[in-house]
């Protein structure tokens, strides 16, 4: 009998689908301690989690038949991947759940942002009738700015255009013709910081997003704007913010998540009138809830009984038997896409996905599964995972052709991913090592070997005397410790690139003296 352990609180509509499966039994254990958890879970096939059950690296080594770890959310920050994934465990999560409940808590917040309903019902509840007070705004003819236009961004979009509001969108994977169907306009970053009467974010957290919006921001927008956060705590720094709401700059904020949660009783949100919190109830609708419940068990039930994968996070629908032919180059894939979409600048119009040599006798479609989810993976995060990615791309217009040639070119096997923007069109090429290590051999006209892994920072100079030098000096004198070099050029003294590897992690401080050292032209830091 395949056995499941429920370890967090999962609705009885999710439990009945278990439960109706005759192969399948399941335990419900709730408050599981972390030693109690180590303890059982050698005996079970799969787990199903919610936030509160830690899913460590210990625990999984100890899981001798698991087989599949099912995340009732989105989030998978207490779940080892890495770990799940070098053991061969399957990792799903369901992220769209919750996109009809966090969109309408947003929209929610927004409204009672306008209107002042949380203060007016507090002011009542003491017996007070002060309606000047409370006097509010209007949505009609205002402008939303839309950080983030995923699910949950565009139904929210949905809802502000039926108030007649004006809403401006800001995606790096949204296209133009999608955005103009929707009924919005696609804009930077900066247009919509600088124009927008409300700002709701919708991204993941993820160190480019952390503080996204903090004292620079806030001072290129417009006065009396209001801000929403329904998505992730940390992406508006909540300081600047707090400042920016005495200041006067900020008319209000609604707020359901924090950069420490639960929100400190000292916080100074809480000790302003301008700001509504709630206590990260985005997701916590009846609806939602039983939806990931179910979504979560169904996934789960059908990986275990060969059913095929849904929504997995580390790990593309293989056959056996070309599990270890491909494997290496799911890796190779997915990590390829991660470097190419940190290192392209603008907005993806564009991929394609070249394959050469003998892999191209197998079915590659996990393999650009692979490649396009890294390429989605630093701005999407956790919401995207190896089986919706291309789904993804379809959504925001971005076009994903694919080729294959049998004939072997300068490597016996060969992937080459273009990616065109709207700033430029960059090419990365790829392979594998004699031990089926990753590599990066190319980009551009530029040949190298690079093991795409960890902290790199990307340098394009001119190629002079003097420069590794300096460099070195720089890192050292930062405590920033080398692992590895790779250099690329087209000829003596012209333009060069170079690709550091450190084991330390390089501060935007650290980025721009080493932007000021002479023959560098750009440095950027990706991170894999």
């Amino acid at each position: 009998m395949i056995k499941v352990l429920v370890s967090d609180a999962l609705s009885e509509e999710g439990l009945k689908v278990f439960k109706d499966c005759k192969e399948l039994t399941v335990d419900v254990k709730t408050d599981l301690k972390p030693d109690a958890l180590k303890e059982i879970i050698k005996d079970y096939d799969a787990l199903v989690v919610r936030s509160a059950t830690k899913v460590t690296k210990d625990v999984i080594a100890l899981a001798a038949k698991l087989k599949v770890i099912g995340r009732a959310g989105v989030g998978l920050d207490n779940v080892d991947l890495d770990a799940a994934t070098q053991k061969g465990v399957i990792v799903m999560n369901t992220p769209g759940g919750n996109t009809m409940s966090t969109a309408e808590h947003t929209f929610s917040m927004l409204l009672a942002l306008s209107r002042n309903i949380a203060q007016a019902n507090s002011s009542m509840k003491k017996g007070e009738w002060k309606r000047s007070k409370f006097m509010g705004v209007e949505l009609y003819n205002k402008v939303l700015g839309i950080v983030g236009f995923g699910r949950i961004g565009s139904e929210v979009a949905k809802r502000a255009l039926s108030f007649g509001m004006r809403v401006l969108a800001y995606d790096p994977f949204l296209s133009k013709q999608v955005a103009e169907s929707i009924g919005v306009e696609i804009a930077e970053l900066n247009k919509v910081l600088v124009e927008s009467d409300y700002i709701t974010v919708h991204t993941p957290l993820t160190d480019e997003t952390r503080h996204m919006i903090s004292d620079k921001e806030f001072g290129i927008m417009k006065e009396g704007v209001r801000i929403i956060n329904c998505a992730r705590g940390g992406i508006i720094n909540e300081l600047a913010l707090a400042k920016a709401l005495k200041e006067g700059k900020v008319a209000g904020a609604a707020m359901d998540v924090f950069e420490s949660e639960p929100l400190s009783a000292d916080s100074e949100l809480l000790k302003l009138d301008n700001v509504i919190t709630t206590p990260h109830l985005g997701a916590s609708t009846e609806e939602a809830q039983v939806n990931v419940a179910i979504e979560v068990a169904e996934i789960v039930r059908d990986a275990l009984l060969g059913r095929g994968i849904r929504n997995a996070a580390n790990y593309p629908c293989l056959e056996a038997e070309v599990c270890k032919i491909l494997n290496p180059y799911i890796n190779l894939g997915e990590k390829m896409g991660m470097f190419a979409g940190q290192l392209v600048e603008g907005r993806f119009l564009e991929a394609t996905i070249s394959y050469s040599g003998a892999i191209t006798k197998y079915n590659l479609s996990p393999v650009t599964m692979a490649l396009v989810k890294g390429l989605l993976t630093p701005i999407l995060k956790e919401t995207v995972n190896f089986v919706n990615g291309i789904a993804l791309f379809k959504e925001r217009g971005i076009k994903l052709l694919e080729s294959k040639s049998a004939q072997e070119g300068e490597f016996v096997n060969l992937i080459q991913l273009d990616i065109k923007t709207d700033k430029e069109t960059k090419s990365v090429f790829g392979t594998l090592s004699s031990n089926k290590q990753p590599r990066i051999v190319k980009i551009d006209d530029y040949y190298l070997e690079l093991y795409p892994v960890g902290e790199l920072i990307f340098i394009r100079n001119l190629d002079k005397p003097g420069l590794i030098g300096s460099l070195g000096t720089l890192m050292g004198a930062n405590g920033i410790n080398i692992a590895a070099m790779a250099l690329g050029r087209n000829q003596p003294g012209d333009k060069a690139i170079s690709i550091w590897s450190v084991d330390n992690q390089v501060t935007p401080e650290i980025q721009d003296k080493i932007k000021k050292l002479e023959n560098i032209l750009t440095v950027k830091v990706i991170k894999i």
